[in-house]
């Protein structure tokens, strides 16, 4: 592609480069690719096909479509992730945020009905912090704690908050999940890494290729990083307190077993919306 050309013109160019590669949806995917590049709104791109793209914009969409095609995730290129209706900036340390992981919010917002209480939140894995930030959102008094073991994740996530308003109400520290946390939560969330290592080579490339392994090596049968969580979840939870986990497909039995050997009780299943076991909720058994 050239300047000069058409966006109408760039679009069906686009497409048709997608479509050969084998993407699914070229013409959808191009869209966004285009008008992410250009700049412009859906609307826009509706109404402006016939506008003709500057030599700067077709150079930065060549190179957009390129990385497209050997599977980056448009959120990698733009380095940002909408989730909970709050855009995320990513960084290579950040899993990318999926929209399955709402199902965690959700759940915590289901069972905390009191919204100007100031309950105190710990989220164990925080990654870009979309899981804290989120609830911060929904609960303007409450204050909350995220813990990652990646340090630019931490850094990632202390920018998010920021960025949204929300840094005088959170705090992003460097640990080993649990280790050296005091005190007690309201609420504890966790989206931990829970790929079975033999499995991630068979994971789809725009995952496998830039998620950080970190935050999706869950050893040998993907459960490591949930009996790390379960052995000190008691003692940081209030006794009405809650915890609520992402888990993946297949695994909620398994990780409802190791919290249940560890004193709580499984309070419900949620399902994402494709119907998948996603979210784990449990309580002290006291």
């Amino acid at each position: 592609m050239t300047s000069r050309e058409a966006v109408d013109s760039v679009l069906g160019a686009v497409a048709e480069a997608l479509a050969v590669a084998g993407f699914d949806e070229p013409r959808r995917r191009a869209r966004r690719l285009v008008g992410a590049a250009l700049g412009l709104s859906a609307a826009e791109m509706l109404s402006g096909l016939d506008r003709v793209i500057t030599e700067g914009e077709a150079e930065r969409l060549a190179e957009w479509l390129r990385r497209t095609l050997a599977h980056e995730p448009l959120s990698r290129i733009l380095g940002l992730r909408e989730f909970w209706g709050l855009e995320f900036a990513l960084s290579a340390d950040t899993l990318d945020p999926r929209p399955e992981t709402e199902t965690v919010v959700e759940a915590v917002l289901a069972r905390l009905p009191e919204r100007s209480r100031p309950y105190r939140f710990l989220d164990l894995g925080s990654g870009s912090g979309c899981l804290l930030l989120a609830l911060l959102s929904e609960f303007p008094a409450a204050f909350g704690i995220g813990v990652d073991r990646a340090v630019g994740a931490a850094v990632a996530a202390r920018g998010n908050a920021e960025r949204l308003g929300l840094g005088e109400r959170a705090r992003f520290v460097v640990g080993d999940w649990t280790a050296s946390l005091t005190g007690e939560f309201d609420a504890i969330v966790a989206n931990p890494p829970y790929i079975a290592r033999p499995d991630i080579p068979r994971l789809p490339r725009e995952v496998r290729d830039f998620d950080p392994p970190l935050a999706l090596d869950g050893f040998a049968d993907g459960l490591d990083a949930y009996r790390a969580i379960a052995a000190d979840l008691p003692k940081l939870m209030k006794p009405e307190g809650l915890f609520a986990c992402e888990v993946g497909q297949g695994q909620d039995a398994a990780v409802g077993a190791l919290l249940a050997a560890r004193g709580l009780a499984v309070e419900a299943t949620v399902p994402d919306l494709a119907g998948i076991a996603r979210c784990v909720v449990a309580r002290r058994r006291d």
